[in-house]
């Protein structure tokens, strides 16, 4: 199985890198900086931008699977999901009429980028994470999130966005709640660890092939 991965830097990223090369996948990733990445000499890297449309090509270049952890860095404007998820879809549709279109594409994404994600919250909780966490000091980041959602559901691909509260960098748990329409009641937190080997499972599992699905412990 070829994995192209983007996003493969990050914290989550660097698991799902780590995921792949244990279960005897290849793994292309398009990294900025190869040389800071510890994983390099065990994937096939190609350097470039998200940004930008020939290596983000090269990376999907028949792939079996992409996925990607990208996401802000910081709580500031990064428009970092709005420049290349667009990117990502388009050099994925343009494989189309290949003998081997590239179509799933699994995400990670947030639990902030639906209106309807707190529907199963206290009142009180969804008034405060509304209005204080997403409207307020998660402003950017849940822009960003909703653009991701924009763009992958008016695709044609077969894409799967996962969808956690707040991530932790604690041991995983080995279990946790999934629910495909709101967050679960008092979610409010996962580790990275438990979202990533979610986020392997939807490789082979077509369950949430074109939905969102929310995780929480």
């Amino acid at each position: 199985m070829k994995i192209a991965l983007f996003g493969a830097s990050g914290a989550t990223g660097r698991l799902l890198t780590q995921r792949c090369l244990a279960a005897g996948y290849q793994v292309t990733a398009l990294l900025r900086t190869p040389e800071t990445f510890p994983l390099r000499d065990r994937v096939q890297v190609i350097q470039g931008s998200a940004f930008d449309p020939n290596p983000v090509r090269q990376t999907i270049a028949d792939a079996d699977v992409v996925l990607s952890a990208l996401g802000a860095n910081s709580l500031k404007k990064e428009d970092v999901l709005e420049h290349a998820v667009p990117q990502i879809v388009a050099a994925m549709q343009e494989t189309s009429t290949q003998p081997k279109p590239v179509r799933r594409i699994i995400v990670l994404g947030s639990a902030g980028a639906l209106s309807t994600s707190l529907d199963k919250q206290p009142a009180w909780r969804r008034w405060i994470v509304q209005n204080i966490v997403y409207n307020t000091f998660l402003k950017w980041p849940v822009a960003s999130q909703i653009s991701q959602w924009n763009t992958l559901s008016h695709s044609s691909l077969d894409w799967t966005m996962v969808m956690p509260p707040m991530l932790t960098n604690t041991p995983g748990h080995g279990t946790y709640r999934i629910d495909g329409d709101a967050l679960p009641p008092s979610g409010s937190r996962i580790s990275r660890e438990d979202v990533a080997d979610f986020i392997m499972q939807q490789i082979d599992d077509p369950q949430w092939i074109r939905k969102g699905v929310y995780i929480t412990w």
